[in-house]
């Protein structure tokens, strides 16, 4: 058997959320099975998949730009949030449309 490849969507998460990942396989996908699991409610479920989705989405999206990169990348590692991350991606590709200069 070769090598095993990981997806890069799946380099991109922590411990953490490949347990999640796969407590969430494991149950076949039932949220109430998983929220049981960890002791949390249905909501805690939903939201920490939304967030998943999120980081994976934004691990397969390749970005030219340096700034729109970096910004992803910090949401990705939980270092900026997501909600954060698109105001400013938003803001700066508004400027740029105006004929602003990127300053990065």
């Amino acid at each position: 058997m070769g090598t095993p490849v990981v997806p890069p969507w799946m380099a991109n998460l922590d411990d953490e959320d490949l347990t999640f990942v796969k407590k969430f396989i494991l149950a076949s996908g039932s949220m109430k099975e998983v929220a049981a699991e960890y002791g949390v409610s249905y909501p805690t479920v939903r939201l920490r998949l939304d967030r998943l989705i999120q980081k994976i989405r934004l691990a397969e999206q390749t970005e030219q730009d340096p700034y729109i990169a970096l910004v992803k990348r910090l949401a990705v590692d939980d270092k900026l949030d997501f909600d954060t991350a698109k105001i400013l991606i938003t803001a700066y590709r508004s400027q740029l449309g105006r004929g602003g200069k990127a300053a990065y």
